[in-house]
C-alpha cells in the first residue's frame, strides 16, 4: 500500500498504485463511527495538508460555503446543520478536488498518452489538478500546451466543418452547475442539435420516466422533514452507507421518531444494519442505532414481483375489511385506473412470486402488514431498481402501492428516488435533455431570438451506438468520464478514437483523456471549492438537490492556476466563436456574470422567478412539486395513474448467475479513491466477484479462485478477465462486482424498456476457470 510520504510526493511517479492481491474479511455490521472520521481527515490531510483541510471542511455544505461535489443528498435547514455537515464520501470527493498536487505541462511532456493509458483510474486521479489547456495534435504522442483562444478556434473550426450539427455529441456530468448547464444547452441548441446526453440517462432515467407517467413529474415527492416524519420507510436497491451516507443521520432521526425501516436488497449493507453517528457520543464511542427492522434479501430482478405481491395483499385485506386498509377517499378523488389495477393484482401465483423474489411468502406478508400498520410510508430506491430491463414497470409498481394508501402529498409519505451526482437533477431542470418539451424550446426562442432544433437528439445509449457505427465526429464532454461510465467499454473506446476531435472539460485526469480522437483537448475548469473571480466580481453557482431544494455554492480556495476557467466561462468562450450571430446572446457578459445567467433562467425555466434574490436566502428555496404540495397531478387524466404492467419472472439458466454492478466504499461513480471496501471487508484489489458460498459450492468454485467473468446477451459474449472470487452473503443465484471494471460486460443494446437506461443489474453471467 502507498504510504503517506508516497501520497504527498511531488513526483507523480512516486504515487504508487496500491493494487495487490484481493483480501476478504467478515463484512461490517455497522457503518460510520470513528473510522469514518479518521478516514475523512486522512484523505484531507494527505491531499490538502492540515490547515487547508480544516478550512475546506468547515465550509462544506454550509451557508456562505460550497456545495459538496459528491452526492445529491439535501442539506438540513440552516439552523439545524452540524459544524461538520459532511460524510466520509463527501470528504474524499472534496479532498480529491482540493488537492495541492498539480498536473502541469512538464507532467504531460514527461508522460505520453500511451503511457498514461497504461495507468489505473486510481493513479490518474491521484496526480493532481489540471492547470492549463492541453492539445493532442493529430499524429502526436504527447499533450502540449495551447492557449484558450487557440483551443476555442480549434473547436469552432471542427464543429463548423461538420456536414450536420448532429454529427457532434455534447455530454454532461451531474456535477455541472445550473448556470453552466443552462449556458451549455443554450450553446448546443444555438449550434443546431439536441444531442445532449447526460449521466442521468445511465442512472435515474427510469425513475423519471416511471413517475412522469404516473404522477406527472419525474422528481421525488419527499423532503427531509417529511422523511423524518414517516412511520414506515422501505429502502429498496440502495446502499446509503456508501452512496449517500448523510442519509443515515435522517434515517436515525426517523427511527427515533418511531419509524420502522425495511431494507430490500440482494446484499446486506452495513449502513442499514447499524449506524454509529460520528456527530454524537453514542455514535463515536457507543453502540449507535440499529436501523433496519427487517432485511428482505431479494433476488436480482424480483422487486416488481415483490411490490405486486404487496399490492395484492393490500387490496385483498381491504376487500376483507372495507375501509380499514386503503385510503379510499384519496383513491376515488385523486387517482385513475384503480379498478383495472385491482383486477390485475387480485390473484397472483405465489410459487412464481417466491421464485422471482427469492423470498418466502411469510416474509412478503410481513412486509405487507408493515404497510397496513403505517399511516405514512416512504419508499426510497436507487440504481438497484433503475438499471433493470423492467425498471420502469418496477418503479411504477412501487408507486401503485404508495397510491393505495394515499402515501403522497402528506407528511411522512411519498416516493423518494435517491439520486447520485450532486446536480444531476438540476442539470435536467436547466434543459440538459435530448428531448426537452416544446414549451421549454419556445421559451428559449422568446428569450434569445432563435428557433432551437425540435428533433430529439441522442441519449447516452444512442451515443454509444453511434460511436459503434463511427458516426460521431466530435465528442465534447462537460465533466465526467464517459469512456468508462458507459456499457460496451471496448466499443466506446474504439468509437472515441475514430472521432476527429474529443474535448473534455475536467478538473483532474481520467481515462477519457487517454482515449482520444485524432485530435484532443483537455480544458481545465474550476471546481466547487475554487474561487471564481471575474471582472464582475466573485461568482457563485447554484445546484438543485434530489429533493428539489436550490441553493448557492461559493468556492473560496485559490484556483490551481490562472489558466483554470469556470465551466460558465468555458462555454461562453466557445460560443463566442461558434455561434456569435445566432439569436441575441451576449456571451461575453454571461461568461463573466452568473447573475446575468440566472436572470435569463428566471424567464425561461418555470418556477425560477426572482432567481437571484431567492437563491441568496439562507438555504435557498424549494421548487414546487404539485403532487407533494397539493395532490395535483399533471397527467392526461389530471389524476395519479394506477398502472398494472405484466410482472417478469427472470429465470437463471443452468450454471449461470445474475450479476449486479456496484460501487465500493472507496469510489464515487468512476472516481476511485482507494482499494478498500471497508464495510464489505474487501481490500487490495477491485477485480473481485461476490458470490454466495452455496453458489460457489454448487458451481464447483472456491474462495480466492481467479476466474474470467463472461456475460451472455442475445448470442454475444463479453469477457472481463482475472477476477477473484469472494465468498459473500449475497442472494442465491446472484453475484456482484464493481464498476467500471465490469462495464465491459454490459451491452449497449441491453436497455431498460421505455427509459433506455443501460442494464447493469441482473446480467446473465458464467464464471470460467483460468
Amino acid at each position: 500500500m502507498a504510504t503517506p510520504s508516497d501520497l504527498t510526493s511531488t513526483d507523480p511517479l512516486a504515487t504508487a498504485d496500491p493494487t495487490g492481491a484481493a483480501e476478504a474479511h467478515q463484512p461490517k455490521q455497522w457503518a460510520a463511527g470513528l473510522p469514518a472520521v479518521v478516514n475523512s481527515f486522512r484523505h484531507g490531510v494527505e491531499q490538502m495538508g492540515l490547515p487547508r483541510t480544516a478550512r475546506v471542511f468547515g465550509r462544506l455544505n454550509q451557508d456562505q460555503g460550497f456545495d459538496c461535489p459528491s452526492c445529491a443528498w439535501p442539506d438540513p435547514e440552516t439552523g439545524d446543520r452540524h459544524v461538520a455537515e459532511f460524510c466520509e464520501s463527501g470528504a474524499k470527493a472534496v479532498a480529491w478536488e482540493a488537492t495541492k498536487r498539480r498536473v502541469d505541462r512538464e507532467f504531460f511532456a514527461k508522460h505520453s498518452v500511451a503511457a498514461l493509458d497504461e495507468q489505473s483510474e486510481w493513479w490518474l486521479g491521484q496526480q493532481g489538478r489540471l492547470t492549463e489547456p492541453m492539445h493532442l495534435r493529430a499524429g502526436g504522442t504527447h499533450y502540449e500546451p495551447i492557449s484558450w483562444d487557440a483551443a476555442n478556434e480549434l473547436m469552432a473550426r471542427h464543429l463548423k466543418a461538420l456536414p450536420t450539427p448532429d454529427d457532434a455529441v455534447f455530454y454532461t456530468s451531474g456535477r455541472t452547475s445550473n448556470e453552466a448547464a443552462f449556458l451549455y444547452q443554450l450553446m448546443v441548441r444555438a449550434y443546431g442539435t439536441n444531442n445532449l446526453p447526460d449521466c442521468s440517462n445511465m442512472c435515474h432515467e427510469s425513475s423519471g420516466t416511471a413517475m412522469s407517467e404516473q404522477i406527472g413529474i419525474g422528481k421525488g415527492a419527499v423532503t427531509l422533514e417529511s422523511l423524518e416524519q414517516a412511520e414506515l420507510i422501505v429502502i429498496a436497491g440502495q446502499n446509503p452507507g456508501t452512496n449517500a451516507p448523510r442519509m443515515l443521520t435522517h434515517l436515525e432521526n426517523a427511527k427515533k421518531n418511531g419509524a420502522v425501516i425495511v431494507a430490500v436488497n440482494p446484499l446486506p449493507e452495513a449502513g442499514l444494519i447499524r449506524f454509529k453517528n460520528p456527530q454524537t457520543p453514542r455514535g463515536m464511542i457507543g453502540p449507535g442505532t440499529a436501523l433496519a427492522d427487517d432485511f428482505l434479501q431479494i433476488r436480482l430482478g424480483g422487486d416488481h414481483a415483490l411490490f405486486r405481491a404487496v399490492g395484492h395483499l393490500l387490496v385483498r385485506a381491504e376487500e376483507s375489511a372495507p375501509g380499514t386498509v386503503l385510503d379510499r377517499a384519496f383513491v376515488e378523488s385523486h387517482t385513475a385506473g384503480y379498478d383495472e389495477y385491482a383486477a390485475a393484482v387480485r390473484e397472483i401465483d405465489w410459487d412464481a412470486t417466491q421464485l422471482a423474489t427469492g423470498l418466502q411468502r411469510s416474509e412478503i406478508e410481513a412486509l405487507a402488514q408493515r404497510f397496513v400498520e403505517s399511516k405514512a410510508t416512504v419508499v426510497c430506491w436507487a440504481m438497484g431498481l433503475t438499471q433493470h430491463v423492467h425498471a420502469v414497470n418496477s418503479i411504477q409498481e412501487v408507486v401503485n402501492v404508495l397510491l393505495l394508501q394515499g402515501n403522497i402529498g402528506k407528511p411522512g409519505a411519498g416516493p423518494c428516488p435517491v439520486r447520485g451526482h450532486s446536480n444531476v437533477q438540476g442539470d435536467r431542470t436547466m434543459g440538459i435533455w435530448e428531448q426537452m418539451p416544446q414549451t421549454f424550446l419556445d421559451a428559449l426562442e422568446a428569450e434569445f431570438g432563435f428557433a432551437p432544433p425540435t428533433d430529439h437528439g441522442v441519449d447516452a445509449v444512442a451515443t454509444v451506438q453511434r460511436l459503434r457505427d463511427k458516426s460521431v465526429r466530435v465528442f465534447f464532454g462537460m465533466g465526467g468520464n464517459f469512456s468508462m461510465a458507459t456499457p460496451d467499454t471496448p466499443v466506446v473506446h474504439e468509437g472515441l478514437r475514430a472521432c476527429d476531435l474529443t474535448v473534455h472539460v475536467s478538473t483532474k485526469l481520467n481515462r477519457s483523456h487517454t482515449v482520444t480522437g485524432r485530435e484532443a483537448l483537455i480544458l481545465p475548469c474550476l471546481g466547487r471549492t475554487d474561487r471564481d473571480a471575474t471582472p464582475r466580481g466573485h461568482q457563485g453557482v447554484t445546484v438543485e438537490d434530489s429533493q428539489g431544494q436550490v441553493h448557492l455554492s461559493q468556492g473560496r480556495l485559490d484556483p490551481p492556476s490562472d489558466q483554470c476557467r469556470s465551466e460558465v466561462a468555458i462555454v461562453a468562450g466557445l460560443a463566442e466563436r461558434l455561434v456569435p450571430d445566432v439569436g441575441s446572446v451576449d456571451w461575453r457578459a454571461l461568461g463573466e456574470d452568473n447573475d446575468l445567467v440566472r436572470d435569463h433562467i428566471s424567464r425561461v425555466v418555470p418556477n425560477f422567478e426572482d432567481y437571484n434574490s431567492r437563491v441568496r436566502e439562507p438555504g435557498g428555496f424549494l421548487l414546487p412539486h404539485k403532487p407533494r404540495d397539493s395532490r395535483e397531478f399533471d397527467t392526461p387524466s389530471g389524476k395519479a395513474e394506477f398502472l398494472a404492467r405484466d410482472v417478469p419472472m427472470l429465470e437463471v439458466p443452468e450454471g449461470r448467475l445474475l450479476l449486479q454492478t456496484i460501487r465500493s466504499h472507496d469510489q464515487f461513480n468512476t472516481t476511485i479513491y482507494g482499494h478498500a471496501d471497508r464495510y464489505r471487508g474487501i481490500s487490495g484489489n477491485r477485480r473481485v466477484v461476490l458470490v454466495s458460498p452455496e453458489d460457489l459450492h454448487r458451481l464447483g468454485f472456491h474462495q480466492g479462485q481467479v476466474v474470467d467473468v463472461v456475460s451472455e446477451f442475445e448470442g454475444t459474449e463479453r469477457r472481463a478477465e482475472g477476477f477473484t472470487l469472494v465468498s459473500y452473503p449475497t442472494a442465491q443465484s446472484c453475484a456482484a462486482a464493481y464498476y467500471p471494471e465490469t462495464n465491459v460486460l454490459m451491452a449497449a443494446d441491453h436497455v431498460a424498456l421505455r427509459s433506455n437506461t443501460p442494464v447493469a443489474k441482473a446480467l446473465v453471467i458464467r464464471l470460467e476457470r483460468r
